[in-house]
């Protein structure tokens, strides 16, 4: 759909562009309802998970206590956490009508997603020569589906971004995408929330036996 392209000061910049006409509005409207179905869904594989933790068809396969790294996943947690953060000072200045900052800081963004990312594939990598596959177990499948589903909300989060940033360069800030920008980093903050619950169900618990 074609948009006007509204020409903007900091001085006529309104103080909240991501909601200051009823197309931006609408978009907050269709991305609490989309979060809450995708909440359900993390809870599912959340509580399969549990379910299903340590269920090895025998002693020859690793368990949760022989398998996961404090240092490795610290590390991924750290570059996730401090994505986030990057992705509020972008917003900041977005609401401040400063796109140039925007940009750099959701590169800033963009860069130390694909760093969790490389983390997290090279801890695949690692259990799947442990001989933690997506078919050896139980355990494994459970596993997988809830970390690997996670890792590919990341991978999409990071293209979204990515996305209105290329297309985005020349335009700069206007109220068409300033709610989308918005959007995508409200969807980068619930990456971060479900990952502290990953964090926190499945490496620490499964750390302490």
């Amino acid at each position: 759909m074609a948009a006007v392209q509204d020409k903007f000061t900091e001085m006529t910049w309104p103080s909240s562009p991501e909601k200051a006409t009823l197309e931006a509005k609408n978009k907050f409207l269709g991305f609490w309802f989309f979060l809450g179905g995708e909440t359900v869904l993390f809870g599912s594989l959340f509580a399969t998970y549990l379910a299903l933790k340590d269920k090895v068809p025998d002693s020859s396969h690793p368990l949760a206590k022989d398998l996961y790294s404090m240092e490795l996943t610290f590390a991924a947690t750290m570059l996730l956490l401090t994505s986030s953060l990057t992705s509020v000072y972008a917003m900041y200045h977005m609401k401040n009508f400063n796109f140039q900052r925007m940009q750099a800081w959701l590169l800033i963004t963009v860069l130390l997603g694909a760093a969790f990312l490389g983390l997290e594939i090279y801890e695949f990598s690692h259990y799947v020569h442990e001989g933690h596959t997506f078919t050896s177990s139980a355990f494994g499948s459970a596993f997988y589906s809830l970390v690997g589903f996670h890792g590919g909300h990341v991978a999409f989060g990071l293209l979204w971004i990515l996305s209105l940033m290329v297309r985005n360069a020349k335009r700069g800030l206007d109220l068409y995408n300033a709610p989308k920008f918005y959007v995508a980093s409200l969807y980068w903050h619930f990456i971060d929330v479900v990952w502290v619950f990953i964090f926190t169900v499945v490496y620490l618990m499964g750390m302490v036996g």
